[in-house]
């Protein structure tokens, strides 16, 4: 018998253990090469603090809209009034380019707030009506000044080139706080 053909004590032959030790110091290497490549693939800590608003709505009163910002796009957070939910509610059935009701677009814990992003379905202009004194168009709602869009209190489209309602964003509501995202 040669040298490399001899056993150890526990019966592995020299050869095989350079195998297992060469095979073992490959998958480490590929492992600590592997493990950059796939983290580098998720968001970074600054897309994921944009990735979610917390606002604070104890201060918003009955018919005002509080604006803020959501993965870079204006947000409009709205407490409608009484009058306008009923309004809103009579105009469910009323013929829309995009049908939608109340119901669909607010939280069933709440249905007087109102969460939409800020920007125009048409172009992406950024629509008017929120802020006092603004022009809120034909539906006393939103109107988009770039291409003539109206929207109703509720943010559905009812006049002009937008094919689609005001994009209501995922959302949850803990007491007085909203967070979106």
């Amino acid at each position: 018998m040669t040298t490399s053909e001899t056993t150890s004590q526990d019966g592995v032959r020299r050869r095989d253990w350079i195998h297992i030790a060469a095979l073992s110091t490959a998958g480490v290497g590929a492992v600590a090469a592997v493990i950059p490549l796939v983290t580098q693939m998720g968001p970074s800590k600054d897309v994921l603090a944009a990735s979610t608003t917390r606002v604070d709505i104890a201060s918003l009163s009955e018919g005002q809209t509080l604006k803020a910002v959501f993965r870079g796009q204006p947000l409009f957070v709205k407490k409608m009034t009484a009058a306008e939910i009923e309004a809103a509610k009579a105009d469910d059935a009323a013929s829309m380019p995009d049908p939608a009701t109340l119901a669909d677009r607010t939280n069933p814990a709440d249905e007087s707030i109102l969460i939409t992003l800020g920007v125009c379905t048409h172009l992406g202009c950024v629509p008017l009506g929120a802020a006092e004194g603004e022009n809120k168009g034909d539906f006393n709602g939103y109107f988009c000044p770039c291409h003539g869009s109206h929207y109703d209190v509720a943010g559905r489209i009812r006049k002009g080139p937008a094919p689609k309602n005001l994009v209501v964003p995922e959302y949850s509501i803990d007491g007085t706080i909203i967070q979106v995202g």
